[in-house]
């Protein structure tokens, strides 16, 4: 007879609508359920496609590192079109393949700052807001019905209070949130009409920027921003489809306020079977969201189907999260009572607010997006990802098992544009100039503690949506700072001791036959083994012949884990390479001093494994010191001339640019 966990299991599994069969195996267990996790221990078969195309003549079956952009805005979104953004999805989608666009401020004839990107990406997503989609192409359309209302005239002033005017509407707290009806019309169809026009355009962007032929250039995926801030807090997503096969509409805060009921309407509407649909969603800016966005809180309302039911739909949705972009780094803080590790110095890293905060505790806050209230260690991915680890112990699924990209979450349409020597901005009008850049901005968006943005990187065997996304849901991804830094990790048991010195691709071999790649789970632990085995390897980002990359300086492996008191402890290893190799910066000139290294790579066993408590492992590698971008800009004033903010000394003048892997995961046996 069928206990009634393994009857729950089912349940649950046959409620959430896993779409791998083997997600819902029954557990070899009674105390955990499986993660959905496909970890390759054996070379990966060719791609099997979901849309119509040619395969791709440059196929690496071992795979290979694709640099993206998953957040970007251009003229479609509230903000950006109110800030002066003009780009379109193509001018976008054209952008991230090499060719030049104009962004603000613009002269009398319409032509702006030239910008281009150097070094191609791999893959682009255009993310516009999916709230006011049909709302901002209403008011700025002449002749359309809510044209002459007054929101609308005020909307065309395109200034703060232009942003202000809509995104207060998004601080709604609670049910049924209400479209404005001065444009809308009272129920709201007139805006859902032009949204769903405006949705078309951009998957028709997406499918005419997509290179389906045997050359595979490039990758555009359809997708939108999911954007709600109840109490000032920041809950937004991305929201990535696997091909050009999507929901009929954007999902937007008026459909469904809360982050749950985006995902049961992702589910309902493309998940379910005969649908034909693939999604995820990618959270962003933790750091703004007062400990909100990953409360550790679950649905009352029964259609969830219970905590487990709910931790696996979340686990489904999203398995990923932005740990850095053009608003901060969110890997971790500092000055957490929750928090059971010794400082990690290297966390104070592009921090929007430097200094000391309020501890949220186990609570939540609000005024987040303005850099107010209170900030809990769930703000920050490596908490989450231990409280992921207590709720694995708790609830018997870890709704947090998740890998990290990052982004720019540029408003200009600058896909990928992250080199600190040449910043230009990212908020249109906002940053347009030195002088701005080097301010405190204005209400809605911030100045000098801005950044560049990072980039998203995925493990896949060729350019194709499904290679790249099928990365993403096993989350073989990294993320870095901006730089192109290659990072590879693997888990495993049985490691040769030699694996380093045998080349990459012997390396990579090696790392699949014999254990699980970043962002899976360990193979089930042999009766013989002491400890997991992790193997590093890391190459320094080539840079151009103009701007040459920066050496690395050292790797370091992150452990978390759960102690025999259900609380997560952490703790840093340097695994190759030193932090005081003796590089450093000139500040006045930004020119780089000392050695490093073009690769390093190491082969680490855990010293302090416990083989009774779940564990993560992931690694962080960085390069040597350079220069902010703040400081290239400061660099450029006479000193009488300098922005006040340049010699301010909380803000740091030199940076470590670095790159994030995505966890492995070890769960001990019952």
């Amino acid at each position: 007879m069928r206990s009634k966990r393994s009857l729950w299991w089912s349940l649950a599994c046959l409620f959430v609508g896993l779409v791998m069969a083997s997600s819902c195996q029954q557990p070899t267990t009674t105390n955990e359920p499986p993660e959905r996790r496909p970890p390759e221990r054996r070379t990966p078969e060719r791609v099997q496609y979901t849309e119509d195309r040619k395969p791709c003549t440059d196929y690496q079956p071992l795979r290979r590192p694709m640099f993206g952009d998953l957040h970007v805005h251009g003229g479609d979104s509230f903000d950006a079109w109110a800030y002066q953004t003009k780009a379109t999805p193509g001018d976008i989608y054209q952008f991230a393949q090499g060719k030049p666009m104009d962004i603000p401020p613009f002269d009398k004839d319409g032509k702006g700052r030239i910008v281009q990107l150097k070094r191609p990406l791999d893959f682009a997503a255009v993310t516009e807001h999916a709230e006011f989609l049909g709302e901002v192409n209403l008011c700025r359309t002449e002749g359309s019905p809510a044209y002459n209302s007054e929101t609308c005239v005020k909307y065309r002033k395109r200034d703060s209070n232009s942003v202000i005017n809509f995104g207060v509407q998004l601080t709604h707290d609670g049910p049924d949130p209400v479209r404005i009806q001065s444009i809308c019309g009272a129920d709201g169809k007139q805006c859902l009409d032009v949204a769903k026009q405006r949705w078309d355009m951009l998957k028709k962007a997406a499918q005419e920027h997509y290179d389906r032929t045997e050359s595979c250039k490039f990758v555009a995926f359809a997708g939108y921003e999911y954007a709600t801030t109840p109490g000032l807090s920041n809950l937004h997503r991305n929201v990535i489809f696997r091909n050009n096969n999507t929901t009929e509409l954007p999902i937007s805060f008026y459909e469904q306020p809360s982050a749950f009921g985006l995902w049961m309407a992702l589910k309902q509407q493309c998940l379910d079977p005969n649908k034909g649909c693939d999604v995820l969603t990618i959270g962003h800016n933790s750091n703004l969201s007062n400990g909100k966005m990953f409360a550790l809180s679950y649905p009352t309302d029964p259609t969830f189907g219970g905590d487990m039911a709910a931790a696996l739909l979340r686990a489904r949705l999203e398995p990923l999260i932005e740990i850095v972009q053009h608003k901060g780094s969110m890997e971790c803080r500092n000055g957490f009572s929750l928090v059971n590790g010794a400082p990690d110095p290297l966390c104070g890293f592009e921090k929007l607010r430097p200094g000391k905060v309020e501890d949220c505790k186990e609570g939540t806050g609000s005024l987040g997006m303005r850099l107010g209230g209170c900030m809990s260690r769930l703000d920050f991915s490596r908490y989450i990802f231990e409280a992921g680890l207590e709720e694995q112990q708790r609830l018997g699924a870890n709704p947090y098992h998740m890998g990290v990209v990052g982004a720019t979450d540029t408003h200009n349409g600058l896909a990928g544009y992250t080199e600190e020597y040449n910043y230009v901005g990212h908020i249109g009008n906002v940053d347009d100039t030195p002088e701005k850049q080097l301010s405190k901005g204005n209400i809605t968006h911030d100045g000098f503690i801005n950044n560049p943005g990072g980039l998203a990187v995925a493990w896949a065997e060729e350019r194709s949506r499904d290679a790249i996304f099928n990365a993403f849901q096993r989350r073989e991804t990294y993320a870095t700072s901006g730089t192109r830094i290659v990072l590879r990790l693997f888990g495993g048991w049985s490691y040769s001791d030699n694996i380093c010195g045998g080349g990459d691709e012997a390396l990579a071999q090696e790392g699949y036959d014999k254990g699980s790649p970043m962002g899976s789970v360990f193979p089930e632990k042999p009766g013989d083994a002491k400890a997991p085995v992790l193997v590093v390897v890391a190459q320094q980002d080539l840079g151009t012949s103009e701007h040459p990359g920066t050496p690395l300086q050292q790797i370091q492996i992150i452990k978390g884990w759960v102690g025999p008191d259900g609380r997560s402890r952490e703790k840093v290893f340097v695994v190759a390479g030193k932090a005081d190799n003796g590089a450093s910066v000139d500040t006045q000139t930004c020119q780089r001093k000392g050695d490093g290294e073009k690769r390093l790579c190491a082969r680490w066993v855990d010293p302090e494994f416990d083989p009774t408590v779940p564990t993560f492992y992931y690694a962080r590698v960085l390069e040597n010191p350079t220069c902010r971008w703040s400081t290239y800009k400061c660099n450029t004033f006479a000193k009488d001339k300098r922005p006040p903010m340049c010699d301010d000394p909380q803000f740091p003048k030199v940076i470590q640019e670095r790159a994030w892997s995505s966890p492995i995961w070890y769960k001990p046996k019952p």
